[in-house]
């Protein structure tokens, strides 16, 4: 009767020092931002190759979603391949396989709008490192640590400023082939570094039977649906807006390429400062309290951005409030994660909530396009954001609550 208290999660794992907690937190999240860099590198580039493929709306956001998509559906198996062999095995596996996309995109890959969706769907590697990280931060921190822990590392999203700042200025001055050559040499080197460096955290247990078996287990659990829900809208609104920005800018405010791209950088620093905020919060005050106000403020900054107000002040008022709430939201879903999942099923649970948070990335630039070319306006997509976030904030004060009280009830027969 009392088998749900005793759940492997609650367990703390094995005596280690702080320094070298902190040590395999910071290769990781420098392994996350590298990976995001890569994944991100098309974005930034989407006006350009509009004008020179000359493409529509639809297959310009396409483009830039193709990653998304495919980084986010890899990381169900990535995340059950880490829960099996480790983070030490997968994080340079990862970094190495996606240089191979990256080299074709720069070298040869942007002729053509079908070049473009092959590199692009084999980019979406380097989104899987997510998978990788979350199992592996969670295996090296204590219960009442991982919210912070697991933010901290979530602030490797912030690859995608690096894509958003640099890629086009590269471009520019040396040419296509540059930021993609560059981006492969640091995945090079990261690769061997991890190689070198990273190592599993003490007494970490790989899980038993097959991974369809464990994948099955996995999808059975609450908190998978749970976080699946909330992650899709916290991390997909984020992802929409970090590759798609740059084009609603220049399309609906007339700026210029680097302009719309360096407001996107601004967007993406905002986000990434506050994921281990909301941990860190989650730690504090509760991952549903931090969940309630963040859905509630992406509530408001869609509202006010759906009327596409002046850009100054109001309009970047909304967007950097969208931006602060879903990095904080984000963070807040893992850490429910870390409260809630089995710790022998973090990966497979990371897995599929990842994937959850990329296709929640993926579709609404889609939708953005789509919607923009039949009303030549963006107000009904942010329309629709909010009514989606409003939904979340409903399923978080209700079943997720719930679900987190019956948690804590159980949790002092665990001692």
């Amino acid at each position: 009767m009392n088998s749900p208290s005793v759940r492997p999660q609650a367990a703390v794992p094995p005596a280690a020092s702080n320094g070298r907690r902190a040590a395999m937190l910071a290769l990781v999240t420098i392994g996350f931002a590298v990976n995001f860099w890569a994944w991100a590198l098309l974005s930034p580039l989407g006006p350009r190759f509009k004008d020179s493929l000359h493409l529509s709306a639809f297959q310009q956001a396409l483009v830039v979603a193709v990653p998304v998509v495919v980084g986010s559906l890899g990381r169900i198996p990535v995340g059950a391949l880490t829960d099996r062999f480790g983070g030490r095995v997968m994080f340079p596996l990862v970094s190495a396989a996606t240089i191979v996309p990256v080299l074709y995109l720069g070298w040869s890959g942007h002729a053509s709008l079908a070049g473009l969706l092959v590199g692009g769907l084999f980019l979406g590697i380097g989104g899987t490192a997510f998978a990788v990280g979350v199992p592996f931060v969670n295996a090296w921190f204590p219960p009442e640590r991982r919210g912070l822990a697991i933010g901290v590392f979530g602030a490797g999203m912030g690859g995608t400023a690096i894509s958003a700042l640099t890629t086009v200025k590269l471009v520019k001055a040396d040419g296509m082939a540059t930021p993609f050559t560059v981006t492969a040499v640091v995945l090079a080197l990261y690769a061997l570094l991890a190689a070198l460096l990273l190592r599993d955290a003490p007494g970490r247990a790989a899980p038993t039977g097959s991974m369809a078996a464990r994948l099955a287990d996995t999808l059975r659990l609450k908190v998978t649906w749970q976080a699946s829900a909330l992650y899709a809208v916290a991390f997909g609104g984020y992802v929409a807006f970090s590759v798609y920005l740059p084009t609603y800018l220049k399309t609906g405010y007339g700026l210029a390429q680097a302009d719309a791209a360096n407001r996107m950088a601004g967007f993406v620093l905002v986000a990434v400062v506050m994921r281990p905020v909301g941990g860190w919060l989650s730690d504090r005050i509760g991952a549903v309290r931090v969940l309630d106000s963040a859905l509630a403020l992406v509530v408001l900054g869609a509202v006010v951005q759906a009327f596409t107000p002046a850009l100054a002040p109001l309009g970047t008022i909304a967007f950097l409030l969208m931006a602060a709430a879903l990095g904080a939201g984000s963070g807040a879903t893992f850490a429910l994660v870390a409260l809630l999942a089995p710790a022998d099923k973090v990966g497979a649970v990371t897995g599929v909530v990842g994937a959850a948070g990329g296709l929640g990335g993926f579709v609404p630039p889609l939708v953005m396009g789509a919607i923009y070319g039949a009303t030549s306006s963006y107000g009904f997509g942010l329309v629709l954001l909010a009514l989606v976030s409003a939904a979340a904030l409903a399923f978080t004060t209700t079943r997720v609550r719930k679900a987190v009280n019956r948690r804590s009830a159980q949790r002092p027969a665990t001692v």
